[in-house]
């Protein structure tokens, strides 16, 4: 596989696993403190990613240089996750999936900023049929949903949640200097669980863990492992070899995969009309798989021009 199809499958497993902290987050929300619970979540996060760090490539004094970035870093995520679990509090797992589909488009906007990175006509072309995609299954194909759709309070602070997100992706390959994944994810983890731990002590300490329902922890334990310590490290892989807007634009995946999440833990299941929105999403993808082969294509045939005048 070349790098830009490395990328481009970590954020197809990256985003089947998000939506899970969708449908599973939703039912946890209401029975705990947001920060609390991330506190704990990246805790654990940065245990697993440590110990898969001194596994494989180890834990460089190198890789720590400059340790600002990881607390940037650490802070601009621990932002996201409390804001998504305060806005599930009110906020229905596929209406919220609606507002991480925006994602992209601010992804591209301060990949811009921090990067010059440039969205070419097709990819925002994509990011357009994407996003056509994404609605048609958020409100399941129904215009007059669509028409009715009004703002609500979860809604309102998820968005907010989702600018950092975007934020976040250009900033990991404006600050990574060569560390190698797990290392550099595991600084960043580092970073976020201190500052969530002192921004939520109180909390922590009033929460009664011993009683809690057992949704709260099968949710812990997947947002812990699977939604941060493996999409962190997916999430990285694929922000170091393709542009911004390309790593969110699989975010208009999102949506369909929260609806099989639903289907799954027995939730209202939505109709066959519904998959059209799927398709579109898949064009869309096609699109950016498209735009990314041309310039691969590109490159090789100026090299070889290249050799030619040599």
């Amino acid at each position: 596989m070349t790098p830009a199809q490395q990328g481009h499958a970590a954020m197809l497993a990256f985003s089947a696993l998000v939506a899970g902290s969708f449908s599973l987050g939703a039912q946890a929300a209401n029975q705990i403190d947001p920060a609390a619970l991330n506190a704990v979540r990246f805790v654990i996060a940065a245990g697993v990613i440590g110990l898969a760090a001194l596994m494989t490539t180890g834990l460089p004094r190198s890789a720590f240089r400059a340790p600002w970035r990881y607390l940037l870093l650490g802070t601009t995520f621990a932002v996201y996750f409390v804001l998504m679990f305060e806005g599930l509090k009110t906020a229905p797992p596929v209406s919220a999936a609606a507002v991480f589909t925006l994602t992209p488009v601010m992804a591209a906007v301060f990949g811009w900023v921090l990067l010059r990175q440039i969205t070419t006509p097709r990819m925002a072309l994509a990011l357009a049929i994407g996003a056509v995609g994404a609605l048609w299954v958020i409100f399941r194909a129904d215009l007059s949903a669509l028409r009715a759709f009004e703002v609500g309070r979860g809604e309102a602070v998820y968005f907010a949640g989702c600018i950092a997100h975007a934020v976040y992706t250009p900033l990991v390959r404006k600050l990574n200097r060569g560390e190698p994944a797990f290392a550099f994810t595991f600084g960043m983890l580092v970073a976020g669980a201190v500052v969530l731990l002192i921004y939520a002590w109180p909390e922590i300490v009033a929460t009664p863990w011993a009683t809690l329902a057992p949704i709260v922890w099968v949710t812990l334990i997947y947002i812990a492992l699977f939604a941060s310590a493996a999409t962190f490290v997916l999430l990285q892989t694929a922000t170091l070899r393709l542009p911004s807007a390309k790593v969110m634009a699989y975010t208009y995946l999102t949506p369909s995969w929260v609806i099989l999440w639903e289907l799954a833990l027995g939730n209202s299941v939505p109709g066959p009309v519904v998959f059209g929105g799927v398709a579109i999403t898949i064009v869309a993808l096609l699109l950016l798989l498209r735009d990314e082969t041309a310039a691969i294509t590109r490159e090789k045939t100026a090299e070889q021009n290249l050799h030619r005048v040599r």
